[in-house]
């Protein structure tokens, strides 16, 4: 049996042969990542490079799909190739357990496509930069934090967004840099305000920054990622 042979009814033979000999590369194994490199394998996906230094706690379960009570305390790469090599034992899976930055550089000169879903804006402004210069398509994902509404995802230049704070942020970062577009899935839908707010021991309050998430916002953005990968892919 061919485990993509579905999959073969709807793609050509050469198409899938585009799929199945391409590179991706995808940053930040969370709630959105996950759910990419988890579309990606069942794609075909030949070769995936994962990058990302953390380990699973018990707060990612509600939306990280490689979270589980029995893969509590392990790193999240490792977690993913185990998974990838289940759906696909012919991958080949790169895993890189560092938290990128410029100064904590990665090499992907020979990647065919990129996915930025790293939740640090320095570091998602680096890569993107990064990409750019190497002429590596690249597709970013925006906030999905604080939100409920799964059906306000929507593919975009970031120069065509709306309403979500990190798209502004990027935004002007990029325009500062002199990166004219970036591919993005954002949502429109305005963040809900949360009433986390913790007591420090100096007896002030500040509100906690950490954003509240539901298990089918990120995931349903990181397939529409993936969605968009095998799209260009098959356009090249």
């Amino acid at each position: 049996m061919d485990q993509f042979a579905r999959m073969k009814k709807i793609i050509s033979q050469e198409d899938f042969a585009k799929i199945e000999n391409s590179h991706v590369a995808v940053f930040g194994l969370g709630g959105v990542g996950s759910y990419v490199v988890e579309a990606l394998s069942r794609c075909g996906i030949k070769e995936l490079t994962l990058v990302d230094k953390d380990i699973i706690d018990e707060t990612n379960i509600n939306r990280q799909i490689f979270a589980l009570f029995n893969t509590i305390g392990k790193a999240k790469v490792d977690v993913a190739k185990e998974r990838i090599l289940n759906i696909n034992p012919n991958a080949k899976v790169n895993t890189i357990k560092k938290f990128y930055s410029r100064k904590n550089d990665v090499n992907i000169s020979n990647c065919d496509y990129v996915v930025d879903a790293i939740d640090t804006v320095s570091s998602k402004l680096d890569l993107v930069e990064k990409c750019k210069n190497l002429n590596i398509p690249i597709i970013s994902s925006m906030g999905t934090g604080n939100k409920l509404d799964p059906t306000r995802f929507m593919v975009s230049d970031i120069y065509k967004t709306s309403v979500c704070p990190l798209c502004r942020v990027m935004r002007k970062e990029l325009k500062n840099r002199g990166i004219k577009n970036l591919k993005v899935v954002y949502s429109d839908e305005i963040p809900l305000k949360t009433n986390d707010i913790q007591k420090m021991q100096n007896d002030h309050t500040h509100i906690k920054q950490t954003p509240g998430s539901i298990s089918f916002v990120p995931g349903t953005a990181g397939l529409i990622i993936a969605s968009e990968i095998i799209k260009d892919l098959i356009l090249r």
